[in-house]
């Protein structure tokens, strides 16, 4: 009869590729919205404003400019968060990316960019589920 029980050290292997994945993805949700959060101050990437849907400053009647200096510092609060906390902060930038989205799909032209932001929207519930991994075999559950 065949055990079928996994052998330690594919049971380890995966464990590190697991680790890694959980890594990469943390690394990037971490340095990405804080990123485009501090471009949000300066546009040396892009004029952020014209992504902004005018049904945004109609609900809060400020600047398109002064909308996305305080989108710029959620971004920076949640990059950090994904760094302090993964599992709580990755669920945030899931939160934030579905806003985005909704954002983008009321501009015309930038359907592309709201798919683009759907795949990320998936990676940071990918981020999650590795975290909640994580914290289970750290014996944390926040």
């Amino acid at each position: 009869m065949l055990d079928h029980q996994p052998q330690p050290l594919a049971r380890e292997a995966r464990h590190h590729e697991t680790h890694q994945a959980f890594l990469l993805l943390r690394t990037v949700f971490t340095i990405a919205p804080i990123a485009f959060g501090i471009d949000k101050f300066t546009n040396f990437l892009v004029d952020w404003t014209s992504y902004l849907a005018p049904l945004a400053t109609q609900i809060v009647p400020i600047s398109p400019q002064s909308f996305m200096y305080g989108v710029g510092v959620v971004e920076i609060l949640a990059g950090l968060l994904v760094a302090w906390r993964p599992r709580i902060g990755s669920l945030v930038v899931a939160a934030w990316l579905a806003g985005i989205i909704v954002n983008l799909l009321l501009v015309p032209g930038f359907f592309d960019v709201a798919l683009r932001d759907f795949g990320l929207l998936v990676g940071a519930l990918a981020l999650n589920r590795l975290a909640s991994g994580q914290d289970r075999q750290r014996g944390r559950t926040s």
